[in-house]
């Protein structure tokens, strides 16, 4: 390892590749083939804008990973992972984007030059960054090896972050309150979206509390009046307009790791349906951050909040909330457990979950989200902007 600053201790590297090694051999696995980049980034330090080609990084039962992929990204996986450059391998620009050859060709051939070409290998198959041609490919250069599916198999061991990984979530926090104040300092009828956008990327990118900011896994959202019936609409160059809700759903980054949140503004005065949409949204989520405790299941939590919902007169069919952390476009999610009815996965602490208790009505959405750890006694909300409807006039 040279000319590499590593966010976190070797020790911490070493932890996360032994809890994936325990997982593997409770698969009966040799060897699993990891090309979720917030999985790659998590094991290696590996750091690039790079997922849009074919990558992976190997892991298996003993030895240090090995990090595979572009050529021309080989060399910032020497400036970013801890591993010796004899782990570090590179395939020819050939392969890239050529409809006559595939990657996954190469990295047959490395394979089995490790010894690995009879192995017991687990492969991501679900996940955005595993094709069809990819899967296909590899079984057919890896005949006698047998594959089986590792989908969320490291995702699982990142689900309970270190007091390291906490303190870049915290710092993300801080970020996500700066960029929210601007969006409530200069929010008003008249301005285009585009113009706040760029500022809120602005103060995205300048961070905030000395710590820079880092590219966010999701752009802004924010959807005014009927667009805000939908979740995931983004911006255009119209203006706010007076009489409007909009939604803000944010996310801070600090070296790949997220704090989103959600805060609702409204131009004008609300319609009284909005405010009883906050009221019910509001003590719902009380009571499903006081049930956020250790031991308790995400399922338990999910019948504390939509009862609550319920019982005020709303229903919500999307999920509450989800695991997050380190993670890479398109998605800050961890892709693990889930606020819903029936998840069984126990609350430890040191995990950190975006609490999602969004409603979108018939005419109009409401938004109004945390960012969570699980601590010894509870919940504990890291971002300090006010969980409350905003009102400008």
């Amino acid at each position: 390892m040279t000319n590499v600053t590593l966010h976190f201790p070797l020790a911490e590297y070493e932890r996360r590749i032994a809890r994936t090694r325990a997982a593997m051999a409770a698969k009966g696995l040799d060897l699993v083939i990891v090309s979720d980049p917030s999985n790659m980034a998590w094991l290696t330090g590996y750091d690039g804008w790079s997922f849009y080609t074919h990558q992976a990084v190997l892991l298996g039962i003993e030895g240090e990973p090995l990090w595979w992929g572009r050529g021309m990204d080989a060399q910032g996986a020497r400036r970013t992972v801890f591993m010796k450059p004899d782990n570090i391998i590179g395939y020819e620009d050939t392969y890239v984007q050529n409809p006559l050859k595939h990657p996954m060709e190469d990295l047959s051939r490395v394979i089995a030059s490790r010894g690995w070409e009879k192995a017991r290998i687990g492969v991501e198959m679900d996940n955005y960054w595993y094709s069809a041609a990819a899967n296909e490919t590899l079984r057919t250069h890896l005949k006698d090896a047998k594959f089986s599916d590792a989908t969320g198999l490291v995702n699982w061991q990142r689900i309970v972050k270190s007091d390291h990984e906490v303190e870049f979530i915290r710092r993300a926090a801080k970020i996500v309150d700066a960029m929210h104040a601007k969006v409530i300092e200069l929010v008003e009828p008249g301005l285009r979206k585009n113009v706040l956008v760029a500022e809120i990327q602005r103060q995205a990118i300048l961070g905030a509390d000395g710590h820079w900011g880092d590219y966010c896994a999701f752009v802004p959202m924010l959807p005014s009046g009927l667009d805000a019936t939908a979740p995931h609409l983004t911006w255009d160059d119209r203006p706010f307009l007076n009489n409007e809700g909009t939604f803000f759903e944010l996310g801070g980054c600090y070296r790949r790791y997220h704090a989103p949140l959600s805060r609702t503004v409204y131009l004008g005065k609300p319609p009284q349906k909005f405010l009883e949409a906050e009221k019910a949204v509001s003590e719902a989520t009380q009571n499903g951050l006081d049930a956020c405790k250790p031991g308790t299941t995400c399922g338990e939590v999910a019948e504390a909040f939509f009862g609550t919902l319920q019982r005020l007169g709303f229903t919500k069919d999307s999920r509450a909330g989800y695991s997050i952390g380190l993670s890479y476009p398109p998605d800050w999610g961890e892709r693990t457990l889930s606020i819903r009815r029936g998840d069984r996965t126990v609350l430890e602490p040191n995990m950190t979950i975006h609490f999602m208790p969004a409603l979108w009505l018939d005419d109009g959405g409401l938004e109004l989200s945390e960012t969570i750890l699980i601590t010894p006694a509870g919940a504990e909300c890291l971002c300090q902007t006010p969980r409350k409807l905003v009102v400008k006039n």
